[in-house]
């Protein structure tokens, strides 16, 4: 399985569209980023493409509106997740980060991991 590795153009790109939101917290995954409210993830960049984690309603919406993509590896997109192009305008993706966030949000906090036991 590919992981698609976005340039530090995009890193910046997601970085300063996502700063914005409140309660967003970026971090790095696998080589690209996330951004989490409450441990969750409701926005990913695989590559040069930014997945949020839309409502089955927004998720139908937008794509009936604009061009999106599958988000992660061709072999195993994210079920749950719709992609835009990191180039499309900020506005659209601000205001789709931002319903991203709302459905997010309204779910429960990420519970913290236990730490595994050591062998030996």
């Amino acid at each position: 399985m590919e992981i698609a590795k976005p340039t530090e153009a995009d890193k910046e790109r997601f970085r300063s569209l996502f700063a914005e939101l409140p309660d967003a917290d970026i971090k790095p995954m696998f080589g690209n980023l996330g951004a989490f409210v409450n441990g969750n993830m409701f926005a990913g960049l695989f590559g040069s493409t930014i997945g949020l984690r839309l409502s089955e309603a927004d998720r139908d919406e937008l794509m009936k509106i604009s061009e999106t993509l599958p988000f992660g590896p061709a072999e195993r997109p994210m079920a749950g997740y719709v992609g835009l192009p990191i180039q499309d305008a900020p506005d659209t993706i601000r205001l789709w980060s931002a319903r991203a966030l709302a459905n997010v949000s309204a779910m429960p906090p990420k519970a913290a991991k236990s730490p595994k036991p050591k062998k030996g």
